[in-house]
């Protein structure tokens, strides 16, 4: 963006009510921007996100409600967010299923899902926002992954679709640019997966981190408002927030 100073901008941000969505959400509230929240089933959750932001700021916070892996209402929700704002700043596409995928049980609708959501509608959510983006010379952030790099064990449809998402932000980048920048974010472990992992699984994770502990939703936010703030020369990139993981695999 030509102008840094991001109050009064608009971020929508995908799966924005809840772990690393609201995160996000808060870092950039806090910047100033006024926000569109998407979420699909976590109506409580984001009610009381979107009751706290505009405690702060009144008016700041508009809710979307929309199953991601349906193309018309990813058009519907962008065309509810400009009637109500006039604009669009930064895409944030951050919701995301995962879920194990072991070869040989692998059911067509898992396959599906697991595209739908997190390549499937960041495509056409960006397709539908870019005309927007466009007119304020604006930027897409994708979330993407560690293992759209090196796929993790019993994940392959999930580990693919992420790495689809990592060519998506290169291809966007191109397609959209001068315009509009586009970058992708990958986290490693900041948040454990919410299946309950056992103390033995996350320390064997912590142990390959080189800065030996998992991350914060705040190291993932903090980049996200880098990228939509101060980084006018980065498009096409991935920046990896691992504590040094990938050093170690």
């Amino acid at each position: 963006m030509q102008n840094n100073d991001l109050t009064n901008k608009v971020a929508l941000i995908t799966g924005g009510s809840r772990r690393i969505g609201a995160a996000i959400a808060r870092q950039l509230h806090a910047a100033g921007m006024k926000l569109a929240l998407h979420y699909q089933h976590s109506e409580t959750a984001a009610h009381a996100l979107q009751a706290e932001l505009n405690n702060q700021r009144s008016e700041s916070v508009l809710l979307l409600q929309a199953d991601l892996r349906e193309p018309p209402k990813l058009t519907s929700m962008v065309r509810q967010m400009i009637e109500h704002y006039s604009r669009l700043d930064v895409l944030v596409n951050n919701a995301s299923t995962f879920y194990p995928t072991p070869i040989g049980k692998v059911e067509e609708t898992e396959w599906d899902d697991l595209l739908g959501t997190n390549l499937k509608a960041p495509f056409f959510l960006s397709q539908a926002a870019a005309p927007h983006l466009k007119t304020t010379q604006g930027c897409i952030i994708n979330l993407v992954d560690i293992y759209a790099e090196r796929p993790m064990k019993l994940h392959p449809v999930y580990s693919v679709a992420k790495a689809g998402l990592v060519m998506l932000t290169k291809a966007l980048a191109r397609e959209l640019g001068p315009k509009v920048r586009v970058n992708a974010i990958a986290p490693g472990a900041i948040l454990w997966p919410e299946n309950d992992w056992d103390d033995v699984s996350k320390q064997r994770i912590i142990s390959n981190i080189t800065l030996k502990r998992h991350g914060d939703q705040s190291d993932i936010a903090k980049t996200v408002l880098f990228l939509a703030r101060d980084a006018d020369y980065i498009t096409g990139q991935v920046i990896t927030v691992d504590g040094g993981r990938t050093l170690n695999q």
